[in-house]
């Protein structure tokens, strides 16, 4: 992280800009592919895996799934509920099958990964290998991605660059879009 970030952030906040959250999916980008794995799929996990699941795609040059979860929706998504998993795998070409990178943007508690592991082994028999990875990896999860670029052992909450959209309505946009103009 910058120095910048290291300035706002504490053991109990981690405070990401975009610039910051950017290099940090490509970093974990470098580290996959430094590890010699190769997949055949990325399963992102929305939300919070879209962004780093659509330049994984780009990156590696392989097909985009996406599977739809949520457990924090309540209080502008800062409170956990129960896991929530979409039915079905959105996949532009063909099915779900061979080697998976199923890639998230942090595990916390670690029950999302178990679960979706469960779920894609119990549901799509083609997958032959699941291999996760995240960008956050806190001390408090009950599992362990395969990769994960930043261990957290005070386990912060993670504010991330696009959080301001939770609370962002629309009848609000034409003053966010002035925000920071010249008055």
């Amino acid at each position: 992280m910058t120095d910048k970030m290291n300035d706002m952030s504490s053991d109990k906040d981690l405070w990401v800009s975009w610039d910051d959250y950017n290099r940090a999916v490509v970093g974990l980008a470098r580290m996959i592919h430094e590890s010699g794995w190769k997949f055949d799929q990325v399963l992102c996990l929305a939300r919070g895996g879209l962004r780093p699941g659509d330049i994984f795609s780009r990156i590696f040059d392989v097909p985009l799934a996406i599977l739809s979860t949520s457990s924090y929706r309540e209080d502008a998504g800062t409170v956990r509920g129960s896991l929530d998993i979409a039915k079905h795998i959105t996949i532009t070409k063909g099915a779900l099958a061979g080697r998976i990178l199923l890639i998230d943007d942090l595990v916390d508690s670690g029950v999302t990964l178990e679960k979706v592991q469960a779920h894609l082994k119990e549901n799509f028999p083609s997958v032959t290998e699941v291999r996760t990875a995240v960008i956050w990896c806190k001390a408090c999860s009950s599992v362990r991605p395969d990769y994960y670029l930043h261990y957290l052992p005070t386990n912060p909450w993670i504010h991330q660059p696009f959080e301001e959209y939770d609370s962002l309505r629309p009848h609000q946009l034409s003053a966010w879009l002035k925000k920071g103009e010249p008055g």
